[in-house]
């Protein structure tokens, strides 16, 4: 007999993991789109803390590919071996984005949230939400809400944690998540007033209760207004005494969820839960990019305004982070 010469096949070598830095400046809204995104590719990632100097208020075009809108600590911060991903949020960033791949011999992939001025065709990919209505490219990639840092497994263990302190108050639990001012316009006493006022026609007349948070942008007198306007039980999380916050327990534990339409992360996040989402936006601190964000939100059957009587809905959740990430992965891990 022939005997028959057998040969071995090696394990292909394990393939190394991708360098990937987070630019996290002092905008917290932008942070969390950024490292939400980050959290969802499943992979290492370092975050690069990002400060500025009085350069960073120069238009892009002018500052260029460098780092001269950062300050000395930052520059000192961005150095060899240069990753092989930048994640990133705002114009401000994008000079630093811009500068890191410029030094890594074009290798290093750029994903940038929000359109970032000049040198926008050397991002690798952009990511905006829809209603900034911006003209197609093909680096351009739309989501319907913002990206975040809110998952089932957060939401689920402050549920546990949070759920006995609630329990003497009527059923069904309505989240009100209230902002405040912004540069566009204040949050004044009157739409405050005329938000607890809805809030307690809509909750009134289902016997049930209010988990409700304000901001540090909401104002002591547009709080005021409010809680006097508010009729129904409540349970109110002071943001001032810095106790723990009960944010993740409000959306994981209540019926419905209020918000005003000044931010889109807490929009966002309101219909991540896929419970009723009902919208405040008579203050004039909402832009018209949020309003086109409510519009887009109501016709997909999302959200709506607040209503006078509650009927409960349900519709398949928005997670901008998930849907991102999956694009990232598929063009460039």
């Amino acid at each position: 007999m022939t005997a028959l010469a057998t040969t071995q096949k090696s394990a292909p070598a394990p393939t190394a993991a991708p360098v990937i830095w987070v630019l996290a400046d002092d905008r917290a809204g932008n942070v969390a789109q950024c490292v939400g995104v980050a959290e969802h590719l499943g992979v290492p990632f370092e975050i690069k803390d990002i400060r500025y100097n009085l350069f960073a208020r120069l238009p892009n075009w002018l500052l260029g590919t460098s780092l001269s809108g950062a300050t000395e600590e930052t520059q000192n911060a961005i150095t060899p071996p240069w990753p092989d991903m930048v994640i990133a949020a705002g114009r401000r960033t994008a000079p630093i984005a811009r500068y890191i791949k410029k030094q890594s011999g074009g290798t290093t992939k750029l994903i940038q949230f929000m359109w970032p001025g000049a040198g926008a065709d050397e991002f690798d990919l952009i990511l905006s939400p829809a209603h900034d209505h911006l003209a197609p490219a093909a680096n351009l990639y739309e989501t319907v809400g913002a990206a975040h840092r809110l998952t089932r497994a957060a939401i689920t263990e402050s549920n546990a944690e949070w759920e006995p302190k609630f329990a003497h108050l009527p059923k069904p639990w309505f989240a009100l998540l209230v902002g405040g001012d912004t540069h566009y316009g204040r949050f004044g006493e009157r739409a405050a007033d005329l938000l607890g006022r809805q809030v307690s026609q809509l909750v009134g007349s289902t016997g049930g209760s209010v988990l409700l948070t304000t901001s540090r942008r909401t104002g002591l007198e547009a709080e005021s207004a409010l809680l006097a306007a508010l009729t129904s039980p409540c349970y109110v999380y002071d943001h001032r005494v810095g106790d723990e916050n009960p944010y993740f327990a409000y959306l994981g534990l209540c019926d419905a969820v209020i918000v005003t339409g000044d931010s889109m992360s807490m929009i966002s996040e309101a219909c991540f839960t896929g419970k009723p989402v009902y919208i405040f936006d008579r203050g004039q601190n909402v832009a018209e990019k949020h309003k086109r964000f409510h519009a887009t939100l109501y016709e997909k059957g999302i959200a709506y305004p607040i209503p006078a009587t509650f009927e409960p809905y349900s519709y398949e959740p928005l997670d901008a982070a998930s849907d991102a990430a999956q694009v990232i992965r598929e063009r460039f891990l």
